[in-house]
C-alpha cells in the first residue's frame, strides 16, 4: 500500500435521496445473498400527515479505529489493515458469531451461503487498485465521500475541517470512521424509532428483501395505518418492541426519552437478524457450571479433609462427562463446526473465546491427571491434579463473563457482577449435582451438612447478585431496556416463577426445613440456572443496534 493511510466514509444526508443504489451496487459487487446486506438505507418518518418528513440514513460497517469485532474474533478472521480498513477472511472464520455481538452497529451478518461472518470491507479489492468503493461510483447525488482522512489534500479531510459531523455511538469508544452530515438524531439512535413488524413498503423484519408485489400486499393489509385518499388519519403506530417485548425508549427515561417526541417511526429497514446466539450458548454455560462446580467442591472437600474421596472416580468422571457435553454445545454453536480446531491451531489471543478454548483444554488435562493418579494409586499425583483442577475450575467458571464483556454491542453483558454471577452458579451447580448423585454415591453426614450450608449460602448470594443486577441503575439505555424486558411481560413470567421461585427460593425452603429429599432441591437449582442463562443470553440480543 505504500505510506500508511486511514480511510473513512462521509455520508451526506443533505444529498441522500434514499434510492438504494448503494445497496444494490454493494450486493452486485460482492454477490451478497438475499435477506442480508453490507450497506442498507434506513427510513425514519416524523410527524403526522400532512406535517411529516422522511429521513434517509445509510447504515454500514464503521471501520472503527478500535474495532471490537477484531478483538473478540478467536481466529483472526476479522482483521484491521494498515490503512484502517476492517476486513474479513471467510476462509478462516469458524462461524462463532462473536463478532456480531461485539459490533455495536449491527453491521456484521452471517452469510447464509458460506456460513461465515461478512460485512462491508470498504471494497478493499477496489481500493487496492486505486478505485473507489462500488457504492461511491453509483450514488447519483455524490452523497458518499471516501478517502484518506490523514491526507490534508483529500476531499474527505477538507469536509471534515469545515463541516459539523456526527457518528453513531461514539460513547462506545470504538472511534467510528463513518461520519454523517445533517443526520436525524432518531435515525442514529436505534431505539428512538424501534424495529417494527408493520413497515409500509416492505416486511423487512421477516427478512424477505425488496419485493414490490409483497410490499403492495402489505400496504393493502394495513390500510388502517396509513393515510388514504379519502382523508383518513394516521393510526397510532405500534412497534414490535412495544408489542412483543413490552419496552420502548420511553421506559429508559432521562434524556433518551426525549428522542421519542415528534411521532417518529421506522418505515424501512434491513431484515432483522434476530438472536444469533441461541440455545447452545445457555446450554454451554449450564454444563460448564456443573463441570467446574463438581471439581471446585470435590477438590476443596478432599484437600481440606471435609470429604474423604478415597479411590472414587465419581468427581473427575462426572466432571469430565459434563466437560465433554460443554465441548459438544460449543461446537454445535459454530456455523463452521469443522473448523473448531482453528481456535487452538490458529489462535488470536486477545479473544476470550480463544483463551476459553485453552482453559477448557487445561481443565481436561487436570481431570485426566486426576484419573491417572487414581489409576496408579498415587496420592501425590491426585493432590496435584486436585489443586490444579480447583484453580482451573474457578477460571473455567468465570471466564465467559470476560468473553461477554468483549461483546461491546450488548450493554447488559458489561455488568461488573457477571463474573460473580457465573462463579456463584458454579458453586450452586456443583453442590446441586452432589445432592442429586447421593442416590448413587452416598455422602458422609459431615460432608452432607457442609454441602447443605454451602448451597444455601450460594443461593442467598445468587439472590443478592440478581437483586443488584436488576435494581441498581444501569448507565446505558440498552441495558435499562433489557432489565425492563426481564422484569416485564417478555420474560417476567419465566423470571419470577422459574428463576426466583422454583430455582432459588423453593430450594432454600427445602434445605432449610428439610421437608423433602435434598435431591429435589438439587434438580430445582440446576433447572433455575438453565432458565437464568437462557434469559441472560437472549434478552440483550433483542435490543436493536441499528
Amino acid at each position: 500500500m505504500g505510506s500508511i493511510m486511514k480511510y473513512g466514509f462521509i455520508l451526506d444526508n443533505r444529498k441522500c435521496i434514499g434510492c438504494h443504489a448503494c445497496t444494490v451496487a454493494c450486493k452486485s459487487e460482492h454477490n451478497v445473498a438475499i435477506g442480508v446486506n453490507r450497506t442498507w438505507v434506513k427510513y425514519i418518518e416524523k410527524g403526522i400527515f400532512p406535517d411529516s418528513r422522511r429521513f434517509f440514513t445509510v447504515m454500514r460497517c464503521n471501520h472503527c479505529e478500535n474495532p471490537p469485532c477484531v478483538a473478540i474474533c478467536p481466529v483472526g478472521a476479522m482483521f484491521q489493515r494498515e490503512d484502517g480498513i476492517v476486513d474479513f477472511n471467510n476462509e478462516r472464520c469458524i462461524g462463532c458469531k462473536s463478532c456480531t455481538q461485539a459490533c455495536p452497529y449491527d453491521s456484521i451478518y452471517m452469510d447464509p451461503e458460506t456460513s461465515t461472518a461478512a460485512k462491508c470491507n470498504f471494497c478493499a479489492h477496489r481500493i487496492d487498485q486505486g478505485l473507489n468503493p462500488a457504492c461511491v461510483n453509483v450514488c447519483p447525488e455524490e452523497a458518499i465521500i471516501v478517502g484518506d482522512m490523514d491526507n490534508a489534500t483529500s476531499a474527505i479531510r477538507k469536509i471534515m475541517g469545515r463541516t459539523q459531523l456526527q457518528t453513531r455511538k461514539a460513547e462506545k469508544g470504538t472511534t467510528p470512521k463513518v461520519y454523517y452530515i445533517n443526520s436525524e438524531a432518531a435515525a442514529l439512535h436505534p431505539m428512538a424509532a424501534p424495529p417494527t413488524n408493520q413497515y409500509q413498503q416492505t416486511a423487512q423484519i421477516a427478512g424477505v428483501g425488496h419485493y414490490a408485489k409483497f410490499a403492495e400486499k402489505r400496504i393493502e393489509e394495513n390500510k388502517s395505518r396509513f393515510v388514504q385518499a379519502m382523508g383518513a388519519t394516521l393510526a397510532p403506530y405500534e412497534t414490535e418492541i412495544a408489542a412483543k417485548q413490552g419496552v420502548t425508549l420511553a421506559d429508559a427515561g432521562g434524556e433518551d426519552a426525549k428522542l421519542l417526541k415528534g411521532n417518529m417511526r421506522r418505515t424501512h429497514d434491513a431484515p432483522s437478524k434476530g438472536p444469533l446466539w441461541n440455545w447452545e450458548l445457555p446450554a454451554y454455560l449450564w454444563s460448564k457450571a456443573i463441570a467446574s462446580g463438581i471439581v471446585i467442591i470435590a477438590a476443596l472437600g478432599s484437600l481440606t479433609g471435609w470429604w474423604n474421596s478415597g479411590n472414587s472416580w465419581f468427581a473427575p468422571g462426572s466432571s469430565f462427562a459434563f466437560l465433554v457435553l460443554t465441548t459438544i454445545f460449543l461446537i454445535k454453536d459454530l456455523d463452521k463446526p469443522s473448523r473448531f480446531l482453528y481456535v487452538i491451531l490458529r489462535p488470536q489471543f486477545k479473544s476470550w473465546l480463544t483463551r476459553g478454548g485453552y482453559i477448557l483444554s487445561v481443565f481436561g488435562v487436570f481431570l485426566a491427571l486426576w484419573g491417572f493418579g487414581l489409576l496408579i494409586a498415587n496420592d501425590m499425583v491426585v493432590q496435584i491434579a486436585q489443586w490444579g483442577g480447583l484453580i482451573e475450575g474457578i477460571i473455567l467458571a468465570g471466564y465467559t463473563a470476560f468473553l461477554l464483556a468483549q461483546a461491546k454491542g450488548r450493554d447488559f453483558w458489561q455488568s461488573p457482577l457477571l463474573p460473580f454471577h457465573m462463579l456463584t452458579h458454579a458453586l450452586m451447580a456443583g453442590a446441586a449435582f452432589f445432592f442429586i448423585a447421593t442416590s448413587f454415591n452416598p455422602l458422609s453426614d459431615d460432608f452432607g451438612l457442609l454441602l447443605k450450608n454451602l448451597l444455601m449460602g450460594a443461593l442467598v448470594l445468587n439472590l443478592f447478585i440478581l437483586f443488584f443486577e436488576l435494581t441498581v441503575p444501569h448507565p446505558t439505555t440498552d441495558a435499562k431496556l433489557v432489565v425492563k424486558m426481564i422484569l416485564g411481560k417478555k420474560f417476567g413470567l419465566l423470571f419470577y416463577s422459574l428463576v426466583l421461585l422454583a430455582g432459588n427460593i423453593l430450594p432454600l425452603v427445602i434445605l432449610g426445613m428439610n421437608i423433602v429429599p435434598f435431591e429435589i432441591a438439587g434438580v430445582l437449582v440446576l433447572f433455575g440456572i438453565a432458565i437464568t442463562e437462557h434469559i441472560w443470553i437472549k434478552a440483550p440480543q433483542l435490543i436493536a443496534l441499528s
